[in-house]
């Protein structure tokens, strides 16, 4: 065969090979792709979901829609589902789609893997999904054909987990909406913006953390490096409905503050654990590091998690009186009593890492003052100006690193007891909180941990078990920690934080 025959027929399989390439790649590109939305679809969604879930539509009535949905858009290929543990770490399970609409009722998991959950004998945990919670996610950051729920632990049986603090703030929310009560929480999560990836996992206590920029407070300009996060993570947030309020650099170089609307507890809750997972993920896609430690560097304000908290009682604010010198109800006073009576007992809780004592320093404007003030931000409780509307207590004490769950059920638990006590009671706790001489918080984990041993209340609302499992997990971080803080933060008490080294690795320690 001649060179030029064999040249023409490779020139013509060529063609014929080109020619199906053409023809598989249009049969490709007519196939169904993964749901990529834009980010105001992602709003639109969201935002709808979140209105019929706070208006109460019924949770099966949910499960069989988004069911139904699943099992229609090929878009969906898979569904994160959300749950946190007892230190209030956030975990994430991804299910096929087309796996979990036939298995929703029966997703199971190791509880014996997650630190402060069940042991080795008693391993198998349940989730069950709140369908309620359903949220599309942006391709972006998480790639197309996502979306997530939250999920309660439950038991082997079917009953809830009683060491999953999310399904007891769930049935507890449920039993005082059964009472016309409604706590409604807005935080105020501060973090900071670290330069690289991993910051935590790498921190070396001699070098500290580097500052991803020197701007802060109001002088952050246009397109400065924190200006730039907070502009993305603003975005994101507002896709998947926080319904924003205002953003902006706090008062230390590289420490940020986004606000949003307040809410029900367990929605404010269920948002905190997404706002600190959606700032992480946003930091690292830009080479960063999102840190929710309370005092990374000594020499800085370090971080709190104000919670903004309000009863309102078929449908009226409980907290406001016009009549009163700082708009404040007698309820609502009987509420602040009770939180300030038990401060000692919750420190544990607001504060549960040996980071955030180094936080509750007074050369900070460390709210670690057991009273209630209008204008001192060293109180424990501060009383903003507010109207019918708006009348709230904010709770300055409370760490970013806290359980959100735990943390606003025990707060709520402490002020309904103050809400509750006979007059008689109620006038012997405002005598003890009330005195001529202020008391201080715990200036350490240690004194956090005898308040919190000592405490019958704290037994009493969480529960033996979970009383004493809380225990271990912070008498374990404390141990490895130095005893006293010094002036220089320690590489053990961010390596051990719960937040920062996962368990396995901890293990080597």
């Amino acid at each position: 065969m001649s060179d030029l025959v064999t040249s023409s027929i490779g020139v013509q399989a060529g063609r014929e090979i080109k020619g199906r390439e053409r023809e598989y790649g249009a049969v490709l590109w007519k196939q169904p792709h993964l749901l990529d939305l834009s980010y105001a679809e992602l709003e639109e969604k969201n935002l709808e979901v979140k209105m019929r879930r706070l208006a109460g539509v019924p949770a099966d009535e949910m499960r069989a829609e988004f069911l139904d949905y699943l099992s229609r858009e090929a878009g969906i290929k898979c569904v994160t589902v959300c749950f946190s543990d007892l230190e209030g770490r956030l975990h994430t399970l991804d299910y096929d789609r087309k796996f979990i609409i036939g298995a929703e009722d029966n997703l199971t998991f190791d509880g014996s893997s997650i630190k402060g959950f069940t042991d080795l004998a008693q391993s198998d945990l349940r989730l069950k999904v709140d369908w309620g919670t359903f949220r599309w996610l942006p391709a972006d950051l998480f790639g197309a054909g996502k979306v997530l729920v939250f999920g309660n632990v439950c038991n082997r049986d079917g009953s809830l987990y009683e060491s999953d603090f999310r399904a007891l703030l769930h049935s507890f929310s449920a039993e005082l909406s059964a009472q016309g009560l409604l706590v409604n929480v807005a935080p105020e999560v501060e973090g900071f913006l670290f330069d690289g990836l991993k910051a935590e996992q790498i921190f070396d206590e001699e070098k500290g953390f580097e500052l991803a920029t020197m701007s802060g407070y109001f002088s952050s300009l246009p397109q400065d490096t924190l200006r730039l996060f907070i502009d993305k993570f603003a975005e994101v947030k507002r896709a998947l409905a926080f319904e924003n309020e205002k953003d902006h650099p706090e008062v230390a170089p590289a420490q940020f503050e986004l606000n949003f609307k307040y809410c029900m507890a367990l929605e404010t809750a269920d948002q905190i654990q997404l706002y600190k997972f959606l700032a992480r993920q946003v930091a690292n896609s830009m080479g960063y590091t999102a840190s929710f430690l309370p005092k990374p560097i000594q020499t800085l304000n370090g971080s709190g998690m104000h919670m903004n908290m309000s009863i309102s009682n078929d449908g009226k604010n409980s907290f406001y009186d016009a009549d009163d010198s700082l708009s404040l109800s007698a309820v609502a006073r009987r509420f602040v009593t009770g939180i300030l009576y038990y401060a000692n007992d919750l420190c544990l809780i607001m504060n549960s890492s040996v980071n955030s004592y180094r936080r509750l320093d007074p050369n900070y404007e460390a709210p670690n003052a057991i009273k209630f003030s209008a204008v001192d931000r060293g109180s424990m409780i501060r009383i903003p100006v507010g109207n019918e509307k708006s009348a709230r207590i904010e709770v300055r004490t409370v760490a970013p690193d806290a359980n959100p769950y735990m943390c606003i059920f025990s707060l709520v638990k402490a002020g309904l007891a103050g809400i509750k006590a006979s007059d008689d009671r109620i006038m012997e706790m405002e005598k003890e909180v009330y005195g001529s001489e202020v008391d201080i918080l715990p200036s350490n984990i240690y004194e956090a941990l005898g308040c919190f041993g000592r405490s019958d209340f704290m037994r009493e609302i969480l529960g033996e078990d979970n009383h004493l499992k809380y225990m271990e997990l912070k008498e374990w971080a404390a141990d490895r920690s130095p005893k006293a803080l010094g002036t220089k933060v320690k590489k053990r008490e961010v390596l051990d934080h719960h937040e920062v080294t996962n368990q396995f690795i901890k293990g080597g320690f």
